[in-house]
């Protein structure tokens, strides 16, 4: 009796330490639940981002509008017949 108590009390000390310290074991599926969580946040912020650029792609393909914006803040560009004026805004005097 005393031998089945005996490999009883190791086999939970083996149970145990595999529990908290094998694979699988708790730390590691903390671990592994706070990467996801990580993962999560920059998954959203990059779904975010594709969002913008496919509407921004979308308003490209579709109409001349955008492409005129992008131009001109872009590249400086101006219609025939426009004026551009710059205006600078003054420096600050000195003391």
């Amino acid at each position: 009796m005393r031998v089945l108590i005996a490999i009883l009390v190791i086999m939970l000390a083996v149970l145990q330490y595999r529990l908290w310290t094998g694979e699988g074991s708790l730390a590691e599926v903390h671990n592994l639940r706070r990467e996801i969580a990580q993962q999560a946040l920059v998954l959203e912020r990059l779904q975010r981002r594709n969002s913008a650029l496919q509407a921004e792609v979308s308003d490209l393909k579709k109409g001349l509008e955008a492409i005129e914006e992008r131009a001109r803040n872009e590249l400086g560009m101006i219609r025939k017949g426009e004026t551009f004026y710059q205006i600078i805004a003054p420096s600050e005097p000195p003391e």
